[in-house]
């Protein structure tokens, strides 16, 4: 297959141009959550890191926590088989013990070796972690992009308040804070709630949306009586399952009415029209192409709003 040009954006205010949906691979190499070689391996993820690049989706979000390093390795590895480069978006885990700026340094240091390459091109602090100050972590991040380790930075998990405070901080250095990662879903709409989309909209940081599909239960495949397995399975309980059964009927008929998408597709389209990036999961070619089917085309703004509406009903149960 020949690789397709996707639509492409900037990153934030950075010069990073990304495809409008990226691939989360906190998967490859997680065997906790994800099951990791039980029931798909190494294999399926080459083939699914090839059917990415064919998409045109450039972007691959990572994590040194991600598989402790595993999910890291297999990207380099990819890319070094391959012969192909693909963006690259990391990740900083401020453990307890990490609490001066050069530890920082040396943990991102980790990562491109893992990862076989001199510069990622997103590199973001994982979660907010005090009582180390989110400045020093900015100053950090700073020092990264002088240093000519990342060609942009970006947090996670980061509130309101704490993303005002790195986007500030960042400032005073004169780099653009060019990402915030959070959960974000029809599942999971606190961005919407709490300000915090309003503010990337305003100061031009690009709200990367993980668990776009809430781990997998708006893909439609889950039901009361085919709940998901493993950890997903305390998490998700037939009573919610039932609940959520309507917005995925509403998924369905909107994809029929959009030329046959998947509710998956659907989901992943209501993100973009909302002006987040979403980053779905993908552990074989079947998903990274059923991603990869919700580029190209947009729901309508009567459909958007059908699925607030539905969204809403089932948060106020």
């Amino acid at each position: 297959m020949s690789t397709v040009t996707a639509e492409r954006v900037a990153l934030g205010s950075s010069d990073v141009q990304v495809s409008t949906l990226g691939i989360g691979a906190w998967a490859w190499g997680d065997r906790f959550v994800w099951g990791y070689k039980n029931g798909y391996n190494d294999a399926d993820l080459q083939a699914a890191f090839q059917a990415t690049l064919d998409a045109g989706i450039n972007l691959l979000d990572t994590a040194e926590m991600y598989g402790f390093g595993r999910s890291e390795k297999l990207i380099g590895q990819f890319m070094r088989e391959s012969g192909q480069r693909t963006l690259i978006a990391t990740k900083f885990m401020p453990l307890p013990w990490r609490f001066m700026k050069s530890q920082l340094i040396s943990a991102l240091r980790g990562s491109l070796r893992r990862l076989g390459v001199q510069c990622v091109d997103l590199y973001q602090i994982h979660w907010p972690s005090p009582p180390v100050a989110i400045e020093t972590w900015m100053d950090a991040l700073a020092d990264a992009v002088e240093a000519g380790l990342t060609r942009a930075v970006g947090v996670s998990n980061y509130s309101v308040k704490q993303m005002e405070r790195a986007y500030t901080a960042l400032a005073k250095r004169g780099i653009a804070l060019a990402s915030n990662q959070v959960e974000y879903s029809l599942l999971a709409r606190a961005p919407e709630r709490n300000g915090l989309l309003k503010l990337c909209h305003e100061l031009h940081v690009t709200l990367i949306a993980y668990s776009p599909l809430a781990m997998g239960l708006l893909t439609g495949k889950y039901t009361p009586d085919n709940p998901p397995r493993g950890m997903r399975a305390r998490w998700y309980k037939p009573p919610y399952l039932a609940q959520i059964q309507p917005l995925l009927t509403l998924l369905r008929e909107i994809g029929q009415a959009q030329g046959g998408r998947t509710p998956s597709q659907v989901a992943l389209n209501w993100l973009i029209c909302k002006g987040a990036l979403p980053i779905p999961g993908a552990k074989n070619v079947r998903q990274v192409q059923d991603n990869a089917g919700a580029l190209g085309w947009r729901l309508t703004d009567d459909q958007v709003a059908a699925l607030d509406a539905a969204a809403e009903r089932l948060h106020a149960i």
